[in-house]
């Protein structure tokens, strides 16, 4: 994967060139939709709970669930998601793997479990304001004790990060980055030496509009250190579970974590490591609560806990060399592989479409630090990420999903593997001359993914409620009185009626309010690859005017393979003005800031594997919809025949080609980076008794915002 030599030129000719530039259109790209509730156990919406969407790169996005409970994430690139939610009172659910498809709407409910946490506040003496550029009122510092208090596990530590970083400006969420590396798995908690979040906004340095959370490994140390633990829990200690009513005993349910780190020297006062290790084996449960239909038809409730087995293993060791008096050397290598059974069962979703995932994550990190002289230093740093995530399920057979009732058959999953290669190679100068802090820099990343994915070869056949007809005694018709029926009772009547003596037709058994209401099933090649390759260098500089001003400003500019659009540039302003304490050697009372920036998304790598997949030649999608019985006036529709008619067998691909239209999806040729103006001011005031007051106003556009369009609609 080489950087081509006109997007070098390209790049380091307009680092040169000061200007704005804000290219106005609408680009013309396919994007999906993720929206879902989130529910307690008993079945009910959980309000203002946080939802926390994660892409292959590791960039999240959040937000919180409406008065309905319900959560909606829109303009989503192709590609395979991890979803999380957290509520209070509840613990922080499983990442759940949902893939999303370019111009689909697509729908995942999480059920969230009671939990009782005790919850500490620590009130730190008062800390004075500040005049940085990179220090602010709402910035939040972890070392020491304070780490000690967040949650072990890797993934209720990012939700809780991202807690702790509040309400981020942009649509992005906050930003993760693991020793100034972005899109790393969490180290475990033992090695982190601190964790800062919410830096300045406006640096060029930073490629999105988000809240930050850096977090820093530690050092080797100039003696031999090491500590290890052991934590155990087990489901004897819990209550059992009041919405499992159909078993009288607890859930399953144990938690063994153990780990440990040593550190200590290599090379006296030259060389020291690290090395942290971490195990966690656990026997979680999910709880099934889905209505299902008996022997003789008639509904049941189905209340029950199921074994979700995981497994977990990293570790990491890190070397810090000194190579001269003015030169230093990181390298950190981490390991981390997971299994989970029984991934996919829970909600409606019944036992049977249990699938298992294996991920297996390698990354390397190196890191070169130079004192060139007094004022100036310089540093380098590579990193190369490798992740393997295999699922395997059942595609043999179809699935049924009976809206809110219950999910039942193949998981559409099938031999899935995902093996996702990516490296990233920055370098930045820091120069402070006089009262000037200037910051030159660049980052050049790239991504090759190779990705078999036979998902939905089995296919789907879902079942929706609607206006049907009333049945009379011999279960005929009554077309003049038309009722509204749930997707169960459709469910209900399409298996009644199929055992019928008079053995009805298909179209019989729509005509009275049965049969599918949908279908989809994909098919082709299953496999498909993608390479990108994208590059941001920078300029800025922190001024400090007078003692009680700091005027910061920069430009960033940033270019991307894949698509054509390269006057990608962002110019970034930002001043904090602390009145009356100009004169003054205390530190200020009250600090005014402001700031504005032009920002640029990319075009993930999901939205062109995509378009190389279902390109009309390696893989093909169908979907089947159903023609209402009645229509808008309330009169009758007969039924027509369908695929739908093959129930419970899967329709032929052939007539399904014949009667759908292939879809087939590419990225436009004029398409450009959506691009985000933000800007914003705000006032920090240190008040009495240790209380500090923030208030801020933001203001955000975003142009080219990425959409799918039909270019063959009819007119």
């Amino acid at each position: 994967m080489n950087l081509s030599r006109s997007l070098v030129r390209r790049s380091l000719g307009v680092g040169l060139i000061v200007l704005l530039s804000a290219v106005i259109g609408l680009a013309q790209q396919a994007r999906g939709t993720l929206r879902g509730v989130i529910n307690d156990e008993l079945g009910a919406t959980i309000v203002g709970a946080t939802v926390t969407l994660t892409d292959p790169s590791g960039v999240e996005k959040t937000t919180t669930t409406n008065n309905e409970g319900a959560y909606v994430f829109s303009g989503l690139a192709p590609g395979k998601y991890s979803l999380r939610a957290a509520a209070t009172g509840f613990a922080v659910s499983d990442p759940t793997e949902v893939n999303v498809t370019a111009g689909q709407r697509q729908s995942l409910d999480l059920t969230l479990k009671v939990t009782i946490e005790e919850q500490k506040v620590t009130i730190a003496a008062e800390t004075p304001l500040s005049m940085e550029s990179t220090s602010n009122a709402n910035q939040t510092l972890i070392t020491g004790k304070d780490l000690d208090a967040l949650p072990d596990d890797p993934d209720e530590l990012a939700a809780a990060l991202q807690a702790l970083a509040g309400p981020s400006m942009g649509p992005n969420g906050g930003q993760i980055f693991v020793d100034g590396f972005s899109g790393g798995r969490l180290p475990p908690k033992e090695s982190i030496r601190e964790i800062r979040i919410n830096q300045n906004p406006f640096a060029a340095e930073n490629d999105q509009p988000s809240g930050r959370i850096d977090i820093l490994t530690r050092p080797g140390t100039d003696k031999l250190r090491g500590s290890a633990f052991f934590n155990f829990q087990d489901e004897s200690l819990n209550s059992r579970n009041p919405f499992a009513t159909s078993s009288p005993k607890r859930a399953p349910y144990q938690v063994r974590q153990y780990g440990g780190n040593l550190g200590g020297p290599l090379v006296k006062k030259k060389a020291s490591y690290f090395f942290d290790f971490e195990r966690r084996e656990t026997d979680d449960n999910e709880l099934v609560r889905a209505t299902v239909l008996d022997a003789n038809f008639n509904p049941i409730d189905l209340g029950f806990g199921v074994v979700v087995p995981k497994r977990n293993i990293t570790f990491s060791p890190r070397v810090d060399y000194q190579l001269n008096a003015n030169n230093t050397l990181i390298a950190r290598y981490s390991y981390n592989h997971s299994t989970t059974a029984n991934n996919g069962v829970g909600g409606f979703s019944l036992p049977e479409r249990a699938f298992t995932t294996a991920s297996t994550q390698q990354n390397i990190q190196l890191t070169e630090t130079a004192v060139l002289n007094a004022t100036m230093i310089n540093e380098t740093r590579f990193q190369f990420t490798r992740q393997r995530v295999e699922n395997l399920g059942d595609i043999s057979r179809p699935t049924i999903n009976v809206s809110s009732a219950f999910t039942r058959g193949g998981s559409q999953v099938g031999d899935a593997r995902n093996t996702d290669q990516r490296w990233e190679l920055q370098n930045f100068l820091a120069w402070q001359k006089g009262t000037h802090a200037f910051k030159f820099g660049g980052r050049v990343r790239g991504v090759h993914i190779t990705d078999i994915n036979p998902n939905n070869f089995g296919g789907t056949f879902t079942f929706t409620g609607g206006l049907v007809p009333t049945l009379d005694a011999n279960n005929d018709p009554i077309v003049s009185q038309p009722v509204f029926v749930n997707s169960l009772e459709r469910y209900r009547r399409t298996l009644l009626l199929s055992q019928d003596p008079r053995h009805l037709t298909p179209l019989e058994i729509r005509q009275r309010g049965g049969g599918a209401s949908q279908f989809n099933i994909s098919s082709g090649n299953p496999e498909g690859s993608v390479s990108q390759v994208d590059v941001g260098i920078y300029a800025q500089d922190d001024w400090r005017v007078r003692p009680n001003l700091t005027f910061s400003y920069g430009l960033r500019y940033e270019n991307q393979t894949n698509i054509h659009s390269i006057l990608n540039f962002a110019p970034r302003l930002a001043v904090a003005w602390s009145p009356g304490a100009a004169n003054s050697a205390k530190p200020p009372k009250m600090v005014i800031r402001g700031g504005g920036g032009v920002f640029y998304n990319r075009f993930g790598e999901g939205n062109t594997l995509q378009a190389n997949r279902f390109n009309g030649v390696n893989q093909q999608q169908f979907f089947v919809s159903e023609i209402p019985l009645y229509n808008a006036n309330g009169q009758f529709v007969p039924p027509t025949a369908s695929p739908l008619d093959t129930f419970p067998n899967v329709p032929t691909l052939s007539s399904l080609a014949n009667i759908n239209r292939q879809i087939t999806w590419r990225v436009a040729n004029d398409l450009q980076s959506p691009v985000v103006y933000l800007g914003g001011t705000q006032v920090e005031r240190q008040l009495p008794h240790r209380f500090t007051m923030f208030a801020g106003l933001f203001m955000i556009r975003i142009q080219h915002v990425i959409r799918a369009r039909d270019i063959n609609a009819p007119i």
